[in-house]
């Protein structure tokens, strides 16, 4: 008998189907047996009845977290038993047979329903990560990576992007040396990629136009934080022939919207039943905001402002309300970025060179994007490699790139991890992360 999906069991009812998954409740009462099982799709309750000789043998052995194949009789149950709030609440499957695929030792090192959020559960939570993720809602949250990913990809291609896949062991840095992953390289020295940022500006200079990448980037920061990891995804995006930094704003909002409208058509409504949040697609275009004029915005509500040319993760949330309560938006453009925050391949306005034809995207009080228009022009490019402190000789094949023709260009990079967190109200990237690496952290 072919395996049905738990899912799918509601078009079945009166038949005999076979499932396959994990114990997840057992309840003995009287001479009966009900489980709960759970697969991918979904759980649903199952009874042994006395009659059932066999099978009620073998319930007597499961546990939590076997794994079984299943085998029984979908029944309609009594709408006085029914429960509309919960998945199947309206079937049950009345079982005939029981096959332990898998047993589970009883012991196990934490609960899969387990609800305690402080620091030191989560750190214990990711020891044990394999069986953390079989919580439904984990599950979930990797569906909308996936629907995610999908609707990023499917906009570039229909769009006229082309797919690239850059090295991720470099000779030299893209942004800061301070955060280079040092890895040995047979007789030489090399280092894990920060960013495809050079590769992809390599494409411009190629002819390619339009290209996208998504892929893992490395940063060695000893960071600790909510939003830190030290292995992430990113979505990287580069365009030729631009006017404008202004035109990446245009392109990203467009972007976003075809991203968030896919993942709330697939899973919009198990969303909101999970964690509570409505996935709003938002409105074009998105506020717009220069650094200067936020980081006025900021004084006049009294915001401290620890770093002259950044913003705290304080002042991200406190202008992302701002424009929240006067514009009802989720997202925010902060761009014209001061030339000393930016890295050296930001093009500089010629009218005022301490400023960049840069941006951020903010997201519910977050960045979840860098972006700029690049410096194109060689001589310009080197210059602002030696006004950044880099050697200019380890930048040789990068410079390259631009001595033989290269367009206008420039691109962004979102962070997807943190628009899940953002977008399902979650507090920490680990959650979102299948599985996370940090300063402290390289298992499982």
């Amino acid at each position: 008998m072919n395996r049905t999906l738990i899912g799918e069991l509601g078009k079945h009812i009166g038949e005999t189907v076979s499932i396959s998954g994990w114990v997840d409740v057992r309840r003995d009462q009287g001479k009966m047996v009900f489980f709960d099982f759970r697969d991918v799709s979904g759980m649903v309750q199952g009874v042994v009845l006395p009659k059932e000789e066999s099978a009620l043998k073998t319930a007597k052995e499961l546990r939590p977290e076997f794994v079984v194949k299943v085998e029984g009789l979908v029944n309609k149950r009594p709408e006085k038993n029914c429960n509309p709030n919960v998945q199947n609440g309206n079937i049950e499957l009345e079982i005939k047979n029981i096959h332990i695929l898998s047993v589970a030792d009883p012991n196990l090192p934490i609960q899969v329903h387990e609800k305690n959020e402080n620091e030191a559960a989560q750190q214990h939570r990711l020891d044990w990560r394999w069986i953390d993720l079989r919580k439904p809602e984990n599950a979930l949250i990797f569906k909308v990576w996936t629907a995610m990913e999908q609707s990023f990809m499917s906009y570039c291609v229909v769009n006229g992007y082309i797919q690239i896949h850059s090295p991720k062991t470099v000779v030299t840095s893209t942004e800061s040396g301070s955060e280079l992953f040092e890895v040995k390289y047979f007789d030489t020295k090399a280092y894990l990629a920060q960013s495809p940022q050079l590769y992809k500006q390599m494409a411009m200079a190629s002819g390619f136009e339009k290209v996208f990448e998504i892929g893992p980037v490395f940063r060695a920061n000893p960071s600790f934080t909510s939003r830190h990891d030290t292995e992430f995804t990113m979505y990287d995006v580069e365009i030729s022939f631009i006017e404008s930094h202004l035109d990446l704003l245009t392109e990203e909002e467009k972007m976003m919207v075809a991203i968030i409208k896919g993942i709330k058509e697939k899973h919009g409504v198990e969303i909101q039943k999970t964690f509570g949040e409505e996935i709003i697609v938002p409105t074009i275009p998105f506020p717009r905001l220069t650094f200067k004029e936020a980081k006025a915005i900021l004084k006049d509500l009294e915001v401290p402002s620890p770093e002259e040319n950044d913003f705290s993760p304080e002042e991200e949330r406190a202008i992302s309300q701002y424009i929240k309560e006067k514009k009802g938006h989720d997202f925010l453009f902060v761009h014209e970025w001061p030339t000393v925050s930016r890295a050296f391949y930001s093009m500089r306005f010629e009218s005022d060179p301490t400023l960049t034809k840069s941006f951020d995207l903010l997201y519910k009080g977050l960045e979840i994007t860098s972006g700029a228009q690049r410096e194109h022009r060689y001589n310009q490019l080197k210059q602002q490699i030696i006004e950044k402190g880099f050697n200019v000789d380890a930048f040789e094949t990068y410079l390259n790139f631009f001595k033989y023709g290269c367009p206008p260009h420039g691109g962004f990079a979102p962070g997807p991890s943190r628009i899940v967190m953002k977008m399902l109200g979650l507090s920490n990237v680990r959650e979102v992360t299948y599985l996370y690496r940090g300063p402290n952290r390289l298992t499982p």
